[in-house]
Parts: C-alpha cells; sequence; structure tokens
C-alpha cells in the first residue's frame, strides 16, 4: 500500500486546524480554573506563553485527537461541535500523560522547547499533570447527559490502560529482550487506548450507539499502532530540527520500540551483536557490571555508540519491518470503518488523517 502525502496534506491541516480552533477556547477556559502557579505552568506547557510568562505562539502539538473527536460527531450525524467537550477531555489527559512521561523519561525538550519540568521543576510537572486529569473528567461530567456518562467511562478506561502502557514501556528498559507481541500489547495500550476514545468520544456525545462507538473505536485503536510504529521509527531516525529530539532520542532511553524488538526478533549477525549489546546495558542497569561505562540514561555513551545501534537495528532490518507495520495497522484501521454508516465526506476524513499518521515527520 503507498500513501502519497502530497494528496492528503492540504485537507488534514484544515482538519487540524477545526480541531484547533474549536477546541482551544474551552481548552483555555478550563485551564484557568486551575490554582496558580498550575494555571501559568500548564500555558507554558500548552505553548500559550513563553518561561517568562509573555504570550506566545508556540506549538502546541498536532492536534490529531482533538481533529478525530469532531470528525467522530460528525460520524454519528451530529455537528462537529457536539464533539467539543470529548476533544478537549482527551487533548487534557494526552496532556496529562505527557507531564508525566517527560519527567519520568528524562526528556529535557518537548516541541522544541524545554519540557515543563525542566523550567519549573518536577514537582509542578506532576501536579499540573494531576490537574489535567481531574478536569478531563470535569469537563465531561458537568455536560449532565447521559451521553456524557457514556464518554466519561470510555475515557476513565482509556486512561487506565494508558497508564498501563507507559508502566510497562518502563519495564521493558531494564530487560535484554521484549517480543514483538509485548511491544505491540504496549503501545496498544500506551498510544492506541487513547486514540481510539478520541475516535468514539464524539460519536457517543452525539448520540451514537454502542455499535458504531466500537467500530469507531476499533479504527482509533489500530490507528494508534499505526502512529506509534511511525513515532518508533523518528524516535530513531527521525531529524531533530523536525521532531523537536535529540538524534537517537529513543535509543538515548533505551527504550524497547517496535524496531528493537523486531531487529532482536530477526536473528542473524547484525541482531545478535544489537543483543549483546543491551544485555551490557541491562546489566549495567542493574549494577551486575559496575566495570561497564554506560548507565541507564545513556550516559558515557558517544555519539558514535549510538550510531551503531541504529546501524544494527537497519541492517537486522527493524526499520523496514516496523514501516510495514505502520501500514499494516493503517489498512485494518481503515477496514474497522467498513461496518459504519457515515457520510461519504466523513469517511474521507477519517480516511485523509489515517494517511497523515503514516507518512508525518514529526
Amino acid at each position: 500500500m503507498a500513501v502519497n502525502d502530497s494528496n492528503h496534506t492540504g485537507g488534514t491541516e484544515a482538519l487540524l486546524e477545526r480541531g484547533r480552533a474549536l477546541s482551544t477556547p474551552l481548552l483555555r477556559t478550563v485551564v484557568d480554573r486551575l490554582a496558580p502557579p498550575m494555571d501559568t505552568v500548564a500555558a507554558y506547557h500548552f505553548g500559550w506563553i513563553d518561561a517568562q510568562g509573555r504570550p506566545a505562539d508556540g506549538d502546541g502539538g498536532k492536534a490529531v485527537r482533538p481533529a478525530l473527536a469532531l470528525i467522530s460527531a460528525e460520524a454519528a450525524g451530529a455537528p462537529p461541535e457536539a464533539g467539543v467537550p470529548g476533544a478537549v477531555a482527551v487533548e487534557l489527559v494526552h496532556n496529562f500523560s505527557l507531564l508525566h512521561d517527560d519527567l519520568m523519561d528524562g526528556d529535557e525538550q518537548r516541541r522544541h522547547r524545554d519540557t515543563v519540568w525542566k523550567v519549573h521543576g518536577p514537582a509542578q510537572a506532576i501536579l499540573v499533570g494531576d490537574a489535567l486529569f481531574a478536569l478531563a473528567n470535569e469537563v465531561l461530567l458537568e455536560l449532565g447527559t447521559p451521553e456524557a456518562g457514556r464518554a466519561t467511562r470510555r475515557l476513565t478506561t482509556a486512561t487506565r490502560k494508558l497508564i498501563d502502557g507507559q508502566a510497562q514501556d518502563m519495564s521493558f528498559e531494564g530487560r535484554e529482550r521484549v517480543t514483538v507481541e509485548e511491544c505491540l500489547e504496549m503501545e496498544g495500550n500506551k498510544t492506541g487506548a487513547l486514540l481510539a476514545c478520541a475516535c468514539s468520544i464524539g460519536a457517543v456525545l452525539g448520540g451514537a450507539d454502542d455499535a458504531t462507538a466500537d467500530a469507531l473505536e476499533t479504527y482509533g485503536y489500530h490507528l494508534g499502532l499505526a502512529f506509534q510504529a511511525v513515532d518508533d521509527l523518528l524516535g530513531i531516525w527521525g531529524e531533530p530540527a523536525v521532531t523537536g529530539k535529540q538524534t537517537w532520542s529513543d535509543l538515548r532511553q533505551r527504550k524497547k520500540s517496535l524496531p528493537v524488538c523486531a531487529a532482536l526478533a530477526a536473528g542473524g549477525p547484525a541482531s545478535e551483536r544489537l543483543a549483546e549489546m543491551l544485555a551490557a546495558d541491562a546489566k549495567t542497569a542493574t549494577g551486575e557490571n559496575p566495570e561497564a561505562d554506560g548507565t541507564s540514561d545513556g550516559v558515557g555513551f558517544s555519539e558514535e555508540e549510538f550510531a551503531t545501534r541504529a546501524a544494527l537495528i537497519e541492517e537486522a532490518g527493524g526499520r523496514e519491518w516496523t514501516s510495514q507495520e505502520a501500514r499494516r495497522q493503517h489498512a485494518t484501521a481503515l477496514a474497522a470503518l467498513n461496518g459504519v454508516t457515515m457520510p461519504d465526506s466523513v469517511r474521507a476524513q477519517l480516511t485523509e488523517l489515517a494517511d497523515f499518521v503514516v507518512v508525518r515527520r514529526r
């Protein structure tokens, strides 16, 4: 399957911009409820102000999830505005996870700026993340409708799975090997669950039945796996100027992402050499190999070391397998829409966003 970026960029950008335009006013209103200094810290995270508190027009992220929530409402025959509370709730949960993940992973850069914990300290990153999660549930429940209750149940389930996925991801860092199946399960939790929720929450708020919402959720789950597969490729081979992260960022954190797991499963000289290097890492992390100079966060490794690992992953086939997996998940996502009755224009929008996910560069 080939996906042509040029055929979809214009339409996709319009959908993403609509998601931002319709959801940002409510998002700002909700964030303003936070007590100082959390309101300021959250505003910095969303790119609305700079580190000195001055108004800024920062990069607030791709806004894929809000866009999907609005299209989800339209898939149920409702106006896109019906999905706005769901779009905001999902975006709040997503950013709750980013604030905590950046701290746990030690990431110092996000969206080409210093991360919240780096600027405002770890305590504020934790507090603001917790507050955003609380706001996400609040913004749905205050609607006071039966649909809001259904939507909140889906959101809380997705959030619990997201946290499960983060716990799995962290546990993998200290292991020598992780199977491809384990990695896909983790990524299905960490990324797929919330994207699945985004794809169904607008429909639920728009009055869709569970069968329709479930089909849209299946689309979103597999779209999430495609999204994460691309993210894993960018985490190793992405251009820092485009991604806003360091070169080989996932290798620096010793993440067992899909390219790594696929390379380890492939067998052959490159796979075996990579396995030896990761086994030495695991021993260092547990203190079994005190003479090694590498540590769990990559300190002590030279740039050449990371380049060597990236080259071994590619030589073992991990890069190509992950690229193909993104396309397999993309096809599975689109197939899930076959059983849903919706306007052709809405189906085209969902297809465009799915195509965007597998060709994006950041």
